[in-house]
Protein backbone atom coordinates (compact mmCIF):
# COMPACT_ATOMS: atom_id res chain seq x y z
CA UNK A 1 0.00 0.00 0.00
CA UNK A 2 1.49 3.37 -0.95
CA UNK A 3 0.42 6.71 0.84
CA UNK A 4 -1.61 9.56 -1.83
CA UNK A 5 0.15 12.25 -2.32
CA UNK A 6 -0.84 14.63 0.99
CA UNK A 7 -2.74 11.95 2.68
CA UNK A 8 -1.12 10.60 5.83
CA UNK A 9 -2.40 7.84 8.26
CA UNK A 10 -0.89 7.76 11.83
CA UNK A 11 -1.80 4.88 14.45
CA UNK A 12 -1.46 5.99 17.84
CA UNK A 13 -1.71 3.93 20.94
CA UNK A 14 -0.88 3.84 24.42
CA UNK A 15 -2.48 3.26 28.24
CA UNK A 16 -5.23 5.17 30.26
CA UNK A 17 -3.75 8.46 31.68
CA UNK A 18 -0.83 9.12 28.75
CA UNK A 19 -2.82 11.83 27.42
CA UNK A 20 -3.27 9.94 23.99
CA UNK A 21 -6.92 11.89 23.62
CA UNK A 22 -5.52 15.24 24.19
CA UNK A 23 -2.61 14.59 21.76
CA UNK A 24 -5.38 13.38 19.49
CA UNK A 25 -7.20 16.64 19.97
CA UNK A 26 -3.81 18.76 19.40
CA UNK A 27 -3.33 17.49 15.85
CA UNK A 28 -6.99 17.98 14.89
CA UNK A 29 -6.97 21.62 16.03
CA UNK A 30 -4.00 21.92 14.38
CA UNK A 31 -5.52 20.40 11.02
CA UNK A 32 -8.60 22.47 11.51
CA UNK A 33 -6.02 26.14 11.42
CA UNK A 34 -4.29 24.73 8.81
CA UNK A 35 -7.03 24.22 7.16
CA UNK A 36 -6.73 20.24 6.44
CA UNK A 37 -8.99 17.69 6.25
CA UNK A 38 -8.71 15.53 9.45
CA UNK A 39 -10.74 12.17 10.79
CA UNK A 40 -10.31 10.55 13.86
CA UNK A 41 -11.65 7.04 15.32
CA UNK A 42 -10.77 6.73 19.22
CA UNK A 43 -11.36 3.94 21.52
CA UNK A 44 -11.23 4.87 24.95
CA UNK A 45 -13.40 2.88 27.03
CA UNK A 46 -10.63 1.17 28.88
CA UNK A 47 -8.57 5.07 29.90
CA UNK A 48 -9.91 4.42 33.57
CA UNK A 49 -8.32 1.23 34.34
CA UNK A 50 -4.85 1.89 32.83
CA UNK A 51 -6.27 0.06 29.88
CA UNK A 52 -5.28 -0.18 26.26
CA UNK A 53 -6.49 2.90 24.02
CA UNK A 54 -5.70 4.00 20.31
CA UNK A 55 -6.74 6.64 17.80
CA UNK A 56 -7.33 6.49 14.57
CA UNK A 57 -5.48 9.43 12.58
CA UNK A 58 -6.26 10.41 9.22
CA UNK A 59 -4.97 13.11 7.51
CA UNK A 60 -5.66 14.55 3.56
CA UNK A 61 -8.36 15.74 1.15
CA UNK A 62 -8.77 12.13 -0.23
CA UNK A 63 -9.91 10.46 2.97
CA UNK A 64 -13.56 9.25 3.78
CA UNK A 65 -13.38 6.21 6.35
CA UNK A 66 -11.80 7.51 9.48
CA UNK A 67 -10.47 4.15 10.30
CA UNK A 68 -7.13 2.86 9.43
CA UNK A 69 -7.18 -0.42 7.79
CA UNK A 70 -4.85 -3.08 8.38
CA UNK A 71 -1.60 -2.64 7.02
CA UNK A 72 -2.58 1.04 6.32
CA UNK A 73 -1.02 3.21 8.49
CA UNK A 74 1.79 5.23 7.59
CA UNK A 75 3.62 5.86 11.19
CA UNK A 76 2.92 4.26 14.04
CA UNK A 77 2.83 6.08 17.45
CA UNK A 78 3.08 4.05 21.05
CA UNK A 79 3.27 6.20 23.94
CA UNK A 80 4.35 2.36 25.47
CA UNK A 81 6.74 0.58 24.28
CA UNK A 82 4.57 -2.67 24.07
CA UNK A 83 1.37 -1.01 22.51
CA UNK A 84 3.56 -0.69 19.62
CA UNK A 85 3.94 -4.65 19.66
CA UNK A 86 -0.24 -4.92 20.18
CA UNK A 87 -1.03 -2.99 16.96
CA UNK A 88 1.74 -3.57 14.89
CA UNK A 89 -0.43 -4.94 12.19
CA UNK A 90 -1.67 -1.67 11.26
CA UNK A 91 1.68 -0.49 10.20
CA UNK A 92 2.55 -0.28 6.36
CA UNK A 93 5.66 -2.44 5.50
CA UNK A 94 8.31 -0.43 5.93
CA UNK A 95 6.18 1.92 7.82
CA UNK A 96 7.74 4.89 10.29
CA UNK A 97 7.44 3.80 14.48
CA UNK A 98 7.77 6.15 16.97
CA UNK A 99 7.93 4.47 19.91
CA UNK A 100 7.93 5.91 23.87
CA UNK A 101 10.62 4.01 25.90
CA UNK A 102 8.22 3.96 28.82
CA UNK A 103 6.90 0.01 29.52
CA UNK A 104 3.90 -0.19 31.34
CA UNK A 105 3.57 -3.84 32.24
CA UNK A 106 0.47 -5.44 31.99
CA UNK A 107 -1.47 -6.85 35.87
CA UNK A 108 -1.27 -10.43 33.76
CA UNK A 109 2.29 -10.02 33.46
CA UNK A 110 2.98 -8.36 36.83
CA UNK A 111 0.96 -11.95 38.28
CA UNK A 112 3.37 -14.16 36.36
CA UNK A 113 6.60 -12.94 37.82
CA UNK A 114 4.88 -12.43 41.28
CA UNK A 115 5.20 -16.76 41.22
CA UNK A 116 8.11 -17.40 39.13
CA UNK A 117 11.30 -15.07 40.64
CA UNK A 118 13.08 -16.10 37.60
CA UNK A 119 10.93 -14.71 35.16
CA UNK A 120 12.26 -11.96 32.87
CA UNK A 121 10.23 -8.38 32.42
CA UNK A 122 9.80 -7.78 28.34
CA UNK A 123 11.76 -4.70 27.77
CA UNK A 124 11.72 -1.99 24.85
CA UNK A 125 14.40 -3.23 23.63
CA UNK A 126 12.94 -6.26 23.25
CA UNK A 127 9.70 -4.57 21.64
CA UNK A 128 12.39 -3.01 19.23
CA UNK A 129 13.71 -6.31 17.91
CA UNK A 130 10.30 -7.76 16.83
CA UNK A 131 9.09 -4.54 15.29
CA UNK A 132 12.38 -4.96 13.15
CA UNK A 133 10.50 -7.78 11.54
CA UNK A 134 8.44 -5.40 10.28
CA UNK A 135 10.42 -2.36 9.66
CA UNK A 136 13.90 -0.62 9.85
CA UNK A 137 12.35 2.73 10.27
CA UNK A 138 11.92 2.50 14.20
CA UNK A 139 12.91 5.23 16.81
CA UNK A 140 12.98 4.89 20.52
CA UNK A 141 12.28 8.53 22.29
CA UNK A 142 13.65 8.24 25.89
CA UNK A 143 9.97 10.31 26.51
CA UNK A 144 9.85 9.94 30.23
CA UNK A 145 13.35 11.81 30.42
CA UNK A 146 13.00 14.28 28.10
CA UNK A 147 9.50 15.36 29.57
CA UNK A 148 11.36 15.42 33.22
CA UNK A 149 14.01 17.68 31.13
CA UNK A 150 10.69 20.23 30.17
CA UNK A 151 9.83 20.40 33.46
CA UNK A 152 6.62 17.79 33.83
CA UNK A 153 6.33 14.09 33.82
CA UNK A 154 2.95 14.24 32.19
CA UNK A 155 4.58 16.04 29.17
CA UNK A 156 5.45 12.78 27.34
CA UNK A 157 2.57 12.81 25.26
CA UNK A 158 4.02 15.71 23.62
CA UNK A 159 7.48 15.02 23.32
CA UNK A 160 6.80 11.94 21.20
CA UNK A 161 4.14 15.03 18.84
CA UNK A 162 7.26 16.68 18.38
CA UNK A 163 9.23 13.51 17.39
CA UNK A 164 6.18 12.83 14.74
CA UNK A 165 6.30 16.25 13.81
CA UNK A 166 10.06 16.30 12.48
CA UNK A 167 8.43 13.89 9.70
CA UNK A 168 8.83 15.43 6.76
CA UNK A 169 5.57 13.46 4.80
CA UNK A 170 3.65 14.13 8.23
CA UNK A 171 1.71 17.25 6.79
CA UNK A 172 1.17 19.45 9.51
CA UNK A 173 2.87 22.24 9.61
CA UNK A 174 4.93 22.63 12.89
CA UNK A 175 4.04 26.20 13.92
CA UNK A 176 0.16 25.37 13.87
CA UNK A 177 1.38 21.85 16.14
CA UNK A 178 2.59 24.39 18.42
CA UNK A 179 -0.45 26.83 18.78
CA UNK A 180 -2.22 24.18 19.13
CA UNK A 181 -0.31 22.85 22.46
CA UNK A 182 -0.56 26.15 23.43
CA UNK A 183 -3.96 26.48 23.16
CA UNK A 184 -5.21 23.22 24.42
CA UNK A 185 -3.24 22.27 27.40
CA UNK A 186 -3.69 24.19 30.81
CA UNK A 187 -2.13 27.47 30.75
CA UNK A 188 0.06 27.28 33.57
CA UNK A 189 1.55 24.20 31.57
CA UNK A 190 1.95 26.05 27.91
CA UNK A 191 6.10 26.61 28.37
CA UNK A 192 6.40 23.19 29.91
CA UNK A 193 4.87 21.27 26.84
CA UNK A 194 6.18 23.92 23.91
CA UNK A 195 10.16 23.01 25.36
CA UNK A 196 8.67 19.01 25.55
CA UNK A 197 7.62 19.02 22.06
CA UNK A 198 11.13 21.02 21.31
CA UNK A 199 13.12 17.93 22.67
CA UNK A 200 10.90 15.61 21.18
CA UNK A 201 12.42 17.16 17.66
CA UNK A 202 15.45 17.07 18.97
CA UNK A 203 15.81 13.90 20.33
CA UNK A 204 14.12 12.36 16.85
CA UNK A 205 15.96 14.52 14.73
CA UNK A 206 19.47 12.72 16.31
CA UNK A 207 17.82 8.91 16.39
CA UNK A 208 15.07 8.79 13.25
CA UNK A 209 16.75 11.14 10.51
CA UNK A 210 18.61 8.86 9.20
CA UNK A 211 16.75 6.59 8.17
CA UNK A 212 13.23 8.57 7.50
CA UNK A 213 13.79 11.84 5.30
CA UNK A 214 12.71 14.85 7.88
CA UNK A 215 11.62 17.99 7.51
CA UNK A 216 14.58 21.00 7.07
Amino acid sequence: MTMARGEFSVYMSGVGGQGLVLLSNVIGAACASAGMRALTGEQHGLSQRSGSINVHMRIGEGIRSPLIPIGGADALLALDALEALRYVEYLRPGGIVLMNSRVQHPVSETAKHMKDKQARYFSAEDVRGRLAQVTDKISVINAPALAREAGSTLAENIVMLGALSTIEAFPVPTEALKTSVAENVPKKAVDVNLRAFDLGRQEAREHLCNVVKCRE
